[in-house]
């Protein structure tokens, strides 16, 4: 306190204006982050295109992505969205910025149908489990962090749920109500999308016209109590028998889905913010209807980046449950599936996930989940041969150009798999430098394990599970007797004994290297 009072002397003093005083520290921070940022690109879905990123209040970054629903075990779409946003959310750290990172958590209001229609999804499942629905919502929430916690995601800033932000859902839908956006019939409200449109453009996010929106949407039924066709819900009257509801001012009932990550994304980043994140397929819907909430309500853009993942697919199937082809986080970790030919550990999982680009399609098969665990498994022996290299006095390898490789892949929308492409190229340059074809400094070779370490670990967020299999006393010992047995069976030239020792390790993903002092081993 004693600098706070001192500043405030200095300006009574000599009357300078507070922003001069703190303005060197605030050049500082935010040329620090202009260091490395200056050239990171963000592809907008808004506007079709990569875009320099410029956050709204440098260095700070607000970063909103949809959430689980947790009536059930999350998905392999969810995970694949929640990985890509736990790079964009790593990559913005490491650059120097302050994000807060919200990411909800839907446990009300969320019906089967997009159209305000079916029974809501809690209170289903709630019923074929003969449970509560607040136990469904523990349950399957519990579940979600186990798994991500599996993948290594970093946990969000803030976790908010729908039904902690009733009171906050009540307060935006008045406001929209008074701004004549939205008309009640019968306790429920609804968004009046036409009459939105005639101010602003609604179908902006996709870049569609209204009238090809009204054409592909079937018409309302006698017993529709909306005006329109595209119409949502933003307050849904309560029925005696549902069992998730609150009192509002239009009779007691529940929100829509749409109006929650509205609420919930103005209340802890302001009526304007900078990346809002989820999967491609609540484009056309959920997230359509937030930026007409939202509008409609503070009459300004919300979003200034929007950001999409790309679906899953099978053997070029699309996954889904429908089709058959679909299964869970953990039954890809057993392997206790009919399309699955053995299990694949997280980190296994997630390099295969960070291997193809968040915008693009990622088809899931035994051989390429297969090629990516062998990939993994390199990378990972790669860093523990980094530690034995013994540096020399002048480098044949080129750690700067590798270093500005790895952020140009970065810097170009988060491009995980050129990124891996280039760690591929250190790990070259890694078995290189071991097997003395080249040379490395002791100063590159710091830098190298720098840059290892910091885009291996800190930003494609893997971690080696490979050490908790070689670290095991058991397993040591079990692999210095075999290679005791094929030392012996090499001294008395029995190649055959050899041969098959090293062969038969090798297709249980044990690789053998004979050097000079000896046989080595490596997962």
């Amino acid at each position: 306190m004693s600098y706070v009072y001192f500043f405030l002397f200095l300006l009574n003093l000599k009357k300078i204006p507070l922003i001069f005083v703190f303005l060197p520290f605030i050049k500082y921070q935010i040329n620090m982050v202009g260091l490395k940022s200056r050239d990171l690109l963000v592809y907008n879905t808004l506007s079709r295109e990569k875009e320099p990123f410029e956050p709204l209040h440098s260095p700070f970054v607000g970063m909103y992505v949809c959430g689980p629903t947790v009536y059930s075990d999350i998905h392999l779409g969810n995970c694949r969205t929640f990985i890509s946003f736990d790079l964009i959310y790593r990559y913005l750290l490491h650059l120097g910025y302050k994000v807060r990172y919200v990411r909800n958590i839907t446990d009300a209001g969320h019906l089967e149908g997009d159209r305000d229609e079916g029974d809501d999804k809690f209170a289903k499942r709630a019923k074929l489990e003969k449970l509560e629905p607040m136990e469904i919502v523990q349950k399957y929430t519990l579940g979600f962090r186990e798994v991500l916690s599996l993948f290594n995601t970093l946990p969000p800033s803030i976790e908010p749920t729908a039904t902690g932000h009733i009171i906050e859902q009540i307060e935006m839908i008045k406001v929209i109500l008074d701004a004549g956006y939205a008309y009640e019939v019968n306790g429920s409200v609804y968004f009046d999308v036409e009459k939105y449109s005639k101010e602003y453009d609604y179908g902006i996010l996709t870049n569609r016209k209204l009238e090809d929106l009204l054409e592909g949407t079937r018409e309302l039924s006698g017993q529709d109590e909306k005006r329109g066709r595209l119409d949502f819900a933003l307050w849904i009257s309560a029925k005696p028998e549902t069992l998730m509801k609150w009192p509002s001012p239009w009779g007691v009932g529940f929100p829509g889905w749409h109006i929650e990550c509205s609420a919930m994304s103005t209340k802890y980043l302001g009526t304007s913010f900078d990346i809002h994140g989820g999967g491609m397929d609540l484009q056309a819907t959920h997230h359509t209807n937030e930026i007409a909430q939202s509008k409609a309500c503070h009459h300004s853009e919300p979003v200034k980046y929007w950001m999409h993942t790309n679906m899953l697919t099978v053997n070029g199937v699309r996954m889904s449950k429908s089709a058959g082809n679909g299964f869970l986080p953990k039954e890809l970790f057993t392997g206790d599936h009919p399309l699955l030919e053995r299990g694949y550990s997280p980190m296994t999982v997630r390099f295969f996930m960070l291997q193809s680009h968040y915008r693009n399609t990622l088809d899931f098969s035994n051989e390429a989940l297969q090629a990516a665990e062998k990939g993994y498994k390199r990378l990972m022996g790669s860093i523990a041969t980094l530690e034995k290299i013994i540096p020399s006095d002048v480098s044949t390898v080129d750690i700067a150009s590798l270093e500005k490789n790895c952020y140009a892949a970065m810097n170009d929308d988060f491009s995980s798999p050129v990124l891996i492409a280039q760690l591929f190229d250190a790990v070259r340059i890694i078995n290189s430098c071991n097997d003395k074809s080249e040379t490395i400094s002791s100063e590159d070779l710091i830098k190298l394990k720098e840059v290892m370490h910091t885009f291996v670990f800190d930003i494609l967020g893997l971690t080696d599970e490979t050490k908790s299999m070689t670290g095991s006393n058991v397993i040591e010992g079990l692999m210095n007797l075999i290679l005791d047995i094929r030392r012996t069976a090499r001294e008395n030239k029995d190649w055959a004994t050899s041969d098959k020792i090293r062969d038969e390790l090798k297709a249980a993903g044990i690789e053998i290297k004979d050097t000079k002092t000896g046989a080595e081993w490596r997962i």
